[in-house]
């Protein structure tokens, strides 16, 4: 299965693709998008929704995991990242990708076993788990990677409990 991992942002979308193959996880591509400021909003927008659909053209995940919005002191910020958040799962829906939410508790949980790690724990694990040589930078990129480790974690606990159901 191929993993789509998104981290989203509206300056900077950390994206990454991960296959998991049996109990082993395999880095396909990883990097971002980044968007200029004193660029129109709709503008910037658009930049992330057809980046991200020339990824998954591009890549052909399985699926697609998205941090959930963390709602920050800064509106603006929340709102803009908001925004391109749909976008971003917009793409994905249309392309007939099923999407799975993930909170940043949600993800340290699955990735370092402890919902409040710190972000160092959670890129260092990242690195392990998908023995590269260096933390991906920048951090964006860890975390997308960081989502979509937490869905591959996910889905085969999902499945698990869906077959022992069906008994």
């Amino acid at each position: 299965m191929r993993i789509l991992g998104i981290d989203p942002g509206y300056a900077i979308v950390g994206f990454g693709f991960i296959d998991k193959q049996g109990h082993k996880l395999v880095p396909v591509q990883y990097g971002c998008i980044q968007t200029e400021a004193h660029t129109e909003d709709a503008v910037r927008l658009k930049l992330i929704y057809d980046a991200v659909v020339q990824l998954i053209e591009k890549y052909k995940p399985d699926a697609v995991a998205i941090e959930k919005l963390f709602f920050n002191r800064n509106v603006t910020t929340a709102l803009s990242v908001g925004q391109a958040r749909g976008v971003l799962m917009l793409a994905a829906i249309q392309q007939g990708l099923p999407i799975a939410e993930y909170t940043p508790l949600q993800v340290k949980q699955a990735i370092v076993g402890y919902g409040k790690a710190e972000k160092k724990q959670v890129q260092e694990m990242v690195k392990m788990f998908l023995h590269l040589s260096a933390v991906p930078k920048p951090d964006d990129v860890a975390d997308a990677l960081a989502v979509a480790i937490c869905h591959a974690h996910s889905s085969t606990l999902h499945n698990k409990l869906n077959g022992a159901l069906k008994r």
